[in-house]
């Protein structure tokens, strides 16, 4: 079962999600904020991060930040209302892996999650394989 950080402060919209992921299969923690969220990230392992850009204490482009800093290694997709180009293409420069605008597809969403993490398995299998044969 993969591990989901949800970090979403919408008490309703992040119930309805999390019990749809974990409809799906996945084992979701939820965080109410980008503070919240860093602190379960320096506990626990993740397999991939669902980050709202609007919320107290820290939003979700300073997570983004540093996530990428810290852990980059741990995908995050961005999943919020702010819908400008200038808002997308901050997101993907974080080094978000996608960016997906509320209301969204509930089904593209499972999609777009398990193929982050079958390349995100891919990438460390490869990468692993090549530190093999190097210290060979």
């Amino acid at each position: 079962m993969k591990n989901i950080l949800l970090v979403e402060d919408d008490k309703d919209f992040g119930t309805m999600l999390e019990r749809y992921l974990t409809l799906n299969k996945f084992q979701v923690t939820w965080a109410k904020h980008g503070q919240e969220a860093f602190e379960l990230i320096q506990e626990a392992s993740f397999d991939l991060c669902i980050i709202d850009v609007m919320m107290p204490i820290m939003d979700g482009f300073t997570l983004a930040k540093k996530i990428s800093d810290s852990f980059p290694e741990i995908p995050f997709l961005f999943l919020t209302a702010r819908k400008t180009k200038e808002d997308r293409i901050k997101g993907l420069k974080l080094g978000a892996d996608d960016y997906i605008v509320k209301p969204f597809e509930a089904e593209e969403l499972i999609l777009r999650l398990k193929n982050i993490m079958r390349r995100t398995a891919q990438q460390n299998s490869y990468t692993t394989e090549l530190t093999e044969d190097i210290i060979q």
